[in-house]
């Protein structure tokens, strides 16, 4: 089929990407800058292929799980060398998996933050119902006491 006969192919402006994947234009340039995304121009626009929109999904999927810009790069750049797409996810399954691992032991890491954190709240409360009770957000009556005494009213003896 003669090329003047095709379809043009797609293109997107920055507002478009930017609307569409809620990120900023200066998201988009960073991108471009560190050579992940190759938009075209049309005099001082930036114009986006439907290529580069699959990548910037790619790098916000891969945001998302936590991989780095050099890793998604290099996952990107393999499909320049093997069009079938084999080099790129053999790379692709090595690092998720490599990922997974990591954020598994965050999850566990967060996990133990958690337990020690809550830990310390039964703790603290526990002391400040002895010492400031006042201060705990589930002393109504005692904070009911200290806001009629805050308005005037006179103290209650118990």
């Amino acid at each position: 089929m003669p090329s003047d006969l095709r379809r043009p192919e797609r293109t997107y402006t920055i507002r478009q990407l930017c609307n569409e994947f809620k990120v900023t234009p200066r998201a988009l340039r960073f991108y471009e800058d560190k050579g992940l995304l190759f938009p075209g121009r049309d005099g001082m626009n930036r114009v986006y292929s439907h290529r580069d929109r699959a990548r910037l999904i790619l790098i916000l999927r891969g945001k998302r799980v936590g991989l780095s810009l050099a890793v998604i790069r290099d996952i990107l750049d393999l499909y320049k060398v093997d069009d079938t797409g084999a080099a790129q996810l053999a790379k692709s399954v090595r690092k998720f998996r490599e990922q997974i691992v990591a954020l598994e032991a965050q999850r566990e890491d967060i996990d133990h933050a958690v337990d020690e954190l809550k830990a310390a709240v039964a703790t603290f409360e526990g002391r400040l119902a002895q010492v400031r009770p006042d201060l705990l957000p589930q002393a109504t009556d005692y904070d009911s006491a200290m806001r009629a005494r805050l308005d005037g009213a006179p103290e209650l003896v118990r």
